[in-house]
């Protein structure tokens, strides 16, 4: 059974969703009609929202929740490595494709970080173009902005 729980945030409404235990996902600004997702205040689900009230106080660098994202092996190789990304620093899609031995995998790894079902907690925003400019973000660039600059403002 898959719990879901919305909380309002800076960036808009957030749906955290648990399966098993784990987080798989978080959806920002997007309406649901998932017929599979029970609302219910598991203890995850209000760890899970404890930890992203914190993030948006500026009081939490780092998520302690269990995660499981839903995606290929080199999809979650590449998560892995976005989830080491300091709070507060960026690394360009090169530097995360020699990361997970691939450096010639920057549009694959794109791609895997497009598609990344856990933002924020997976931090796929701090990912930017080898010219360290703010290149794609699934969420929109105002949100990728935003998350940058209040991490950066609270480091």
């Amino acid at each position: 059974m898959k719990y879901i729980k919305h909380i309002n945030t800076r960036i808009g409404n957030i749906i955290i969703i648990e399966e098993e235990n784990k987080i798989i996902e978080i959806q920002i600004n997007k309406k649901t009609k998932d017929t599979n997702r029970v609302q219910k205040d598991t203890p995850l689900l209000q760890k899970t929202e404890k930890q992203l009230k914190e993030y948006f106080e500026g009081r939490r660098k780092k998520f302690s929740v269990p995660l499981n994202p839903k995606g290929t092996s080199f999809m979650k190789s590449v998560w892995t490595a976005l989830e080491e990304i300091p709070y507060g620093e960026v690394k360009t899609y090169k530097q995360i494709a020699e990361k997970i031995g691939n450096p010639k995998a920057s549009r694959a790894l794109g791609m895997a970080n497009h598609k990344n079902p856990i933002p924020i907690i997976i931090p796929c925003h701090r990912v930017i173009g080898s010219n360290g400019k703010l290149v794609g973000y699934a969420l929109g660039m105002p949100i990728k902005k935003f998350l940058l600059d209040w991490e950066k403002e609270n480091v």
